[in-house]
């Protein structure tokens, strides 16, 4: 199974093709436009099924299928508006897939990694029944833990690692929190701006059948989003 997310800054519907190059399973996608203007090339694949949540129209989440594999959303707490649990089956295996896009600007508690934070305490049962697995654009880093009391990143981090729930691309390439060697977001897609905030943290049985992690490039990727890819292949 190859699982990818990305920030696609706006107009997934023309831009699909560049991910579907990869031959994915499942693509989460951030900044996803709703179903009504997700009208694809007549020449691109169309997903096997399809979930979109979110408030603007023109910026949500969409998760794709483009395999087998088949989606049910489970109960969504809307005060975490980003966030959403879905249940993933096909024949051979069924996990719980946590699609994230950490943006609340309304929330007064805090727009970004606080919606993960308050995801990973209001989900905790969930999080710790069967295979698990968080990805997309969490908008956050160990970089700015200084700027939390609580729930910063590294608390988060922590509390999903109590769970045996690790960041693939962190513990499979052995990267440090806070000292990634390869970017997901250039801000204003300024090659001297690089941060890393986009992850996938998989539960332990999951992480154990990971054959390849990667990040897409600014080079390839700026042209189309400030976001690269996280891509995560699974042996199952």
């Amino acid at each position: 199974m190859k699982l990818i997310t990305w920030n696609c800054q706006g107009a997934f519907r023309k831009k699909a093709d560049i991910i579907l190059v990869h031959e994915p399973d499942i693509v989460v996608v951030q900044e996803c436009e709703n179903p009504e203007k997700l009208v694809f090339n007549s020449k691109t694949q169309k997903p096997n099924d399809f979930v979109w949540f979110g408030d603007n129209p023109h910026k949500g989440v969409g998760i794709f299928s483009y395999s087998d594999f088949k989606f049910e959303p489970l109960e969504h707490n809307t005060d975490i508006k980003q966030i959403l649990p879905v249940s993933v089956k096909n024949e051979q295996i069924g996990f719980t897939l946590f699609a994230v896009w950490a943006n609340h600007p309304n929330d007064s508690d805090g727009r970004y990694v606080e919606q993960v934070w308050k995801a990973v305490n209001h989900y905790e049962e969930l999080l710790s029944e069967g295979q698990v697995i968080l990805t997309g654009d969490f908008n956050s880093n160990k970089i700015w833990d200084k700027e939390h009391k609580k729930g910063s990143h590294s608390d988060v981090v922590k509390k999903l690692a109590e769970k045996n729930i690790w960041s693939a691309y962190h513990k499979y390439l052995e990267q440090g929190q806070g000292k990634e060697e390869h970017p997901t977001f250039f801000l204003h897609r300024n090659m001297e701006k690089p941060y890393h905030l986009d992850y996938c943290f998989t539960s332990k049985e999951l992480y154990e059948k990971i054959k390849s992690v990667e990040v897409g490039t600014h080079e390839d990727w700026t042209a189309h989003s400030d976001h690269t890819p996280l891509i995560v292949h699974f042996d199952l």
